[in-house]
């Protein structure tokens, strides 16, 4: 952790999707990385409505979520609530000590525009009252084209949470359009999946194994100079996360965003 702080400002924290997180872990970090950089954390599988296994619960948690069914847990507001208590507590650490960049709550692809889609993201931002929140949709509906667009991102400024713009691969049924919304002053976050063919079908690791080239980086950066022109900071964050593929293409974004002078 020291050695990455050293070189970069910002890291995404994914373990954090698939397990509740420790609040010693939380304190580790931040006594191991400098003033000024910033843990960008994902919220809790069960949070955003992702499928999730009984073992990622804390034990006393999990026979109810298992009498209720999966399904049901993920509707069950007095669980969600004891979870979303204990995730935050743990997180907690980071944002005492001005660690805490974003807390991200990525939405499964099921989860498409309508008024049942905008009441949980209504009690999502009355959970996480008072804290950081960047919002990533995996149904392409919600920007889909200038009207969805503006009506997505209305109610994500009115809920005082970021769009988190993606960039991935652009020929499938599923893939979000490359857009860019501002709907946070405070904060812009862009998330780099990879351009793999397999995003659809494949494993993960074939879905989130890709090279970026310099050309393609090179797309980003206008979007990202217009992103920092309306907020006060952006993070640019790389999930093709075989091998070293992420932290090389984050090398070569710094190196051209450097270049350009954004």
């Amino acid at each position: 952790m020291r050695h990455y702080a050293g070189r970069f400002p910002v890291v995404e924290v994914d373990a954090t999707y698939y397990a509740l997180p420790s609040e010693r872990n939380s304190r580790l970090w931040a006594e191991r990385t400098p003033d000024g950089f910033r843990f960008d954390v994902k919220a809790f599988s069960l949070l955003t409505g992702h499928p999730t296994r009984p073992a990622a619960l804390p034990l006393d948690l999990r026979s109810a979520f298992v009498r209720r069914g999966e399904s049901a847990g993920s509707e069950d507001g007095g669980l969600l609530d004891e979870v979303w208590r204990r995730f935050s507590g743990s997180v907690e650490p980071l944002r005492e000590a001005g660690r805490l960049g974003t807390l991200l709550f990525q939405f499964p692809p099921r989860f498409a525009p309508g008024a049942r889609a905008e009441a949980s993201l209504r009690r999502c931002r009355e959970r996480a009252e008072g804290w950081p929140v960047a919002v990533e949709f995996r149904h392409p509906e919600w920007w889909r084209d200038g009207k969805r667009q503006a009506s997505t991102a209305a109610l994500l400024t009115e809920l005082g949470m970021a769009a988190v713009a993606v960039d991935m691969v652009q020929t499938l049924p599923v893939s979000i359009s490359p857009v860019t919304p501002v709907t946070d002053g405070r904060l812009a976050v862009v998330r780099f999946h990879g351009r793999n063919a397999a995003w659809g079908t494949g494993s993960k690791e074939e879905r989130f194994r890709y090279t970026y080239t310099e050309a393609e980086l090179a797309e980003w950066v206008p979007r990202l100079r217009g992103m920092a022109e309306r907020a006060d900071v952006v993070h640019v964050l790389f999930n093709n996360c075989c091998a070293d593929a992420a932290v090389r293409a984050a090398e070569s974004m710094r190196r051209l965003l450097d270049s350009s002078g954004v």
